[in-house]
């Protein structure tokens, strides 16, 4: 197999609704990019950005992809502005729909990374045309998906924990390495050897501004969390859920769920919808880097194969 190396256009910006927003583009060395354009979906937690797709961009290439690939960073994290708001999916979403009329301005797939699953439920709802298709990386238990939180219980931990001086002082606590380590060790990894001085040192690297906490805080308030059955049972274009072999889930509810039933629940409800299992746990495109482009490169490549019939 030949090794291609590959660009990135680092440190691009655009402005939307006066925020200055960052993204990466990525494309190999020596080839003409070809098939429907990879936005890479990262994940909301202490310290992570776009980088986390650092790993699975580098692989994509590696396995003779050719893709190019758009690599944002949404509001509140990475180089993006990070606004002292409290966020909900529907705002990433049109932040990445703007995105993709101006910046992209063809469909896309979409390549989702665990919980902002719901962030592309929105972004599909808003712009079916410009979305191809969808991978989702470890989404969450279908209970999760379809129990929503107490609007009071998030407005009360927004207002009385997490945007107070309390909030500040535990993300402080949490940016460091040792809580990093134990976190990712308890609930991300499935191999503890896995996480690596590589993936600590991104975190806190993210995390030196302290306005980064206004995302986490507001992923950790479940302003994401609602039912979103009756959306999901709507998406019209073909999904790819991945789950790790070892999946889990963070919150109580959806604890006790197997891979296997995570898997029978995105095939029922999904229409246009598959579902396979890999090695590793909750960040597969990092852990399980290989694995996972090698399963999800067929799927990219029908949708390619679709669009040009």
């Amino acid at each position: 197999m030949i090794t291609q190396d590959i660009t990135a256009s680092s440190g691009q910006f655009y402005t939307w609704n006066n925020f200055h927003c960052a993204y990466e583009v990525k494309n190999p060395i020596n080839s003409t990019p070809a098939g429907i354009p990879l936005l890479l979906i990262h994940p909301i937690g202490v310290g992570l950005s776009r980088n986390f797709w650092q790993r699975f961009c580098t692989e994509w290439y590696k396995q003779n992809n050719r893709n190019l690939i758009y690599n944002p960073d949404l509001l509140g994290c990475g180089e993006s502005d990070m606004p002292h708001v409290a966020y909900a999916p529907i705002d990433w979403a049109e932040q990445l729909q703007y995105f993709i009329q101006t910046i992209v301005k063809q469909p896309v797939v979409l390549v989702v990374q665990g919980a902002l699953f719901p962030v592309a439920i929105e972004l599909v709802k808003k712009q079916p045309d410009l979305i191809a298709g969808i991978i989702l990386s470890g989404p969450p238990a279908w209970s999760v998906m379809t129990k929503p939180a107490p609007e009071w219980q998030q407005k009360l931990l927004w207002n009385l924990l997490f945007d107070s001086p309390s909030g500040n002082l535990f993300y402080r606590y949490a940016r460091r390495k040792k809580f990093l380590q134990d976190f990712s060790i308890k609930q991300l990894f499935a191999s503890e050897a896995d996480v690596d001085d590589e993936w600590l040192d991104t975190l806190q690297e993210g995390a030196k501004n302290p306005a980064s906490r206004y995302a986490v805080f507001s992923f950790l308030a479940g302003f994401w969390r609602k039912d979103y059955q009756n959306d999901i049972e709507s998406i019209s274009q073909p999904t790819l859920a991945v789950f790790g072999e070892t999946a889990s889930s963070i919150s109580k509810t959806g604890k006790q769920d197997t891979t296997e039933k995570r898997l029978a629940d995105y095939n029922l409800h999904l229409p246009q919808g598959s579902s396979i299992k890999i090695p590793g746990r909750n960040v597969l495109p990092y852990e399980s880097t290989t694995e996972f482009v090698e399963a999800i490169t067929p799927f990219v490549n029908q949708l390619t194969v679709n669009s040009n019939q």
